[in-house]
């Protein structure tokens, strides 16, 4: 038997598979457009980090939960502001649509604390959420669908959100097989960021991945995933509210509520948004009042590159990494 003709079935034999599967190809913030990396290729500069396989992670207790399958620090730390536009643009395996149409889509932030996000490692982080969105108003149809059909999911930042480096984690949660325990899909990514402006927010509370989830949480294992205009339960903690200092000791809270999902949009063209109440099932890491801190003095850098070692003094003042590092301790 010649090997060619055997070479060549198994390549059509791994094809379906890896269609079946996918990555975020892009990320745009306030319209300018991040290239990411095709998992497990030679890699260029960009500030997703690259996986190294499109298969999903599996299972709510893996340490891949993170940000992806064995993801690598990106080179870069692009920058943003409060209340940025995010679009997220994810593709299959083989470079076309995102090949899956039911589960929500999921969005959690972390400080990089007092190091950059190129070097930041993140199975130590603590998250929090920052938007949602599940089915539509139909009851039935979900938001991952204008992804399978080529659009883009964007969301905006916490308006009010303190300066520095973040990872933007985004995540597409896959249920097609969520009517069995351990049946679901998760497609974590992490993007780098570099916040500028004067905010001086900070979350109320935060939890770690793995640790938020379970797989036996309702939204993760769903037996009525198929099921017309069931109700859904979003995994995970509630949309974070910002606790903020106004300059005087005094803490105040903006947000009315931590329940409520924040609305969000399927691309600048498509209206829809998540329609069910978050669940507050995982424990999570309550931040107190006196932690907010002050906004550095220097703003951020106009490139997408990391500033140089005897430049961060200026961007990161000393009380800001002091906080930053009680934070993460926390």
């Amino acid at each position: 038997m010649h090997p060619f003709p055997v070479l060549l079935a198994s390549l059509f034999a791994v094809l379906p598979h890896v269609a079946a599967h996918g990555y975020l190809k892009s990320v745009a913030i306030d319209g300018k457009t991040y290239m990411g990396n095709v998992p497990n290729q030679a890699a260029a500069d960009s500030p997703i980090r690259q996986i190294n396989d499109v298969d999903p992670v599996k299972g709510a207790s893996n340490p891949n939960l993170s940000c992806g399958q064995s993801a690598q620090n990106a080179a870069l730390v692009v920058p943003a502001n409060p209340g940025s536009t995010v679009a997220f643009a994810w593709a299959s395996g083989n470079g076309g649509n995102w090949p899956h149409n039911t589960g929500p889509m999921l969005t959690y932030m972390a400080s990089c604390g007092s190091t950059t996000c190129d070097k930041f490692d993140a199975s130590g982080a603590q998250w929090f959420k920052v938007d949602q969105a599940g089915k539509k108003s139909d009851g039935s149809t979900w938001v991952q669908q204008d992804i399978m059909n080529g659009q883009t999911y964007s969301m905006t930042l916490p308006d009010n959100i303190v300066p520095g480096d973040y990872l933007i984690r985004h995540e597409i949660i896959a249920l097609q097989l969520a009517v069995s325990m351990g049946g679901a899909e998760f497609y974590p990514s992490c993007t780098q960021v570099r916040v500028s402006g004067n905010g001086n927010g900070a979350p109320n509370a935060t939890v770690s991945f793995p640790g938020a989830y379970s797989d036996s949480d309702p939204g993760i294992f769903d037996p009525n995933v198929y099921n017309p205009g069931s109700s859904y339960t979003f995994p995970g903690p509630a949309i974070a509210s910002f606790v903020t200092d106004n300059g005087n000791g005094a803490s105040t809270n903006p947000s009315p509520s931590a329940s409520a999902p924040v609305s969000a949009s399927a691309s600048a063209s498509a209206s829809a948004s998540g329609s069910a109440s978050p669940s507050a099932s995982p424990s999570v890491s309550p931040i107190s009042p006196s932690s907010a801190y002050a906004a550095p003095t220097a703003t951020s850098p106009s490139s997408g590159s990391c500033p140089s070692m005897d430049k961060r003094s200026e961007y990161r003042p000393r009380r800001f990494s002091r906080v930053m590092r009680d934070l993460n301790q926390d």
